[in-house]
């Protein structure tokens, strides 16, 4: 049987979005099932870093094939070089849609999502997204108006959308986040605490910073394990790398390496991105919220306001950020009951029950 024979007889789903950790798990769960699974992302985090992003690495290691879509975003983007590339991603997606063929297209938000799924739309392809956030960001309030469905991960969402598309689901979570909830969360404080400081899958520079510039206080007061993020702009890692203390560690990016130390962190010094603040009062981890200030919509705040009122977080905006605010934050946090919030988790088993209802039609 040729491959394009293989093609028809098996059905084809397109995966994209920015949200890939929480995408790849349904993503993962359509090939058990077994469709063909490809994945429109980006090979790397940003303009001019050399290394390849934890997305793709994830991605590629799930077997998944891998289009590193080149588009551009139209949101506070004002290098003409970068701009350049908006039509050129929608005439890439366009040329790889005709040619895979698929069945449909699922997107988890984010500026790729807004040429695939417009281009699946001419093409008469269906299309899911899913919105993590609490409010609607900008690239799903383009995508929602070409989509079937809009997959929320908060109730509150719901209204954001036509009736006749949203959908309630929740945040679709990895296996291990689950195995870690069952193991529970300690709710004795040690001395010293342990404290995970984390800037997502891309790291924070500004975060970092902070770290380095004050390691040896830091290392006094606490056990420190310390995500980096791989950027090659910034060398953040390789600086870490050079800093020595019994009770520091550090990665850049691996997704086994930070739910281990999500599992033994006592509080968690984190941005306030959709998927984080999910993930973290599903397990009711104290924590430390400092959102991006220049997102959508200032989204991170509004996430991170979730977790403050669930008495969860200490919500510490950047313009405040100084070491001796994280320092009186972490210790403010240290204290909260680490109770975990009711959270839907079997959004991935719902996203794959709708993907099937609106893709076999």
């Amino acid at each position: 049987m040729s491959q394009i024979d293989t093609m028809k007889s098996v059905k084809t789903v397109i995966f994209t979005g920015g949200h890939h950790t929480s995408s790849l798990v349904v993503a993962k769960a359509m090939q058990a099932k077994g469709w063909r699974v490809f994945w429109f992302g980006h090979r790397y985090s940003m303009w001019g870093d050399t290394a390849d992003s934890a997305e793709y690495r994830e991605v590629t290691a799930a077997k998944i094939e891998f289009h590193n879509l080149l588009a551009g975003k139209f949101y506070r983007t004002y290098n003409p070089f970068k701009l350049i590339r908006i039509p050129f991603g929608f005439i890439h997606a366009l040329l790889l849609l005709i040619r895979l063929r698929p069945a449909g297209i699922v997107s988890f938000g984010g500026y790729l999502a807004v040429p695939t799924v417009i281009c699946g739309w001419l093409l008469g392809i269906p299309a899911i997204t899913h919105e993590q956030t609490v409010v609607e960001g900008w690239a799903n309030k383009v995508v929602s108006r070409f989509a079937n469905k809009v997959a929320v991960t908060w109730p509150v969402s719901l209204k954001l959308f036509p009736k006749n598309k949203g959908v309630f689901v929740g945040l679709p979570l990895r296996p291990e986040i689950k195995a870690l909830k069952k193991k529970g969360v300690s709710k004795k404080i040690y001395d010293p605490i342990t404290v995970f400081i984390t800037g997502g899958k891309q790291g924070s520079h500004v975060l970092n910073r902070i770290i380095f510039d004050n390691f040896n206080q830091l290392g006094e007061k606490y056990n420190m394990i310390h995500q980096t993020g791989t950027s090659t702009v910034y060398h953040d890692y390789a600086r870490a790398q050079e800093l020595h203390l019994p009770n520091y560690e550090a990665f850049d990016f691996d997704s086994h390496k930070w739910i281990a130390a999500l599992g033994r962190a006592d509080v968690v010094v984190s941005r306030a991105g959709a998927h984080s603040v999910y993930e973290l009062s599903y397990l009711g981890k104290r924590s430390v919220l400092i959102p991006i200030p220049w997102v959508s919509h200032d989204e991170q705040t509004k996430n991170a306001r979730q977790m403050e009122t669930a008495g969860l977080a200490v919500v510490l905006p950047e313009k405040d950020l100084t070491f001796k605010s994280l320092m009186t934050a972490i210790d403010k946090a240290k204290h909260f009951l680490p109770e975990p919030v009711n959270l839907p988790d079997e959004a991935d088993e719902t996203m794959v029950q709708l993907i099937e209802q609106e893709f076999n039609k």
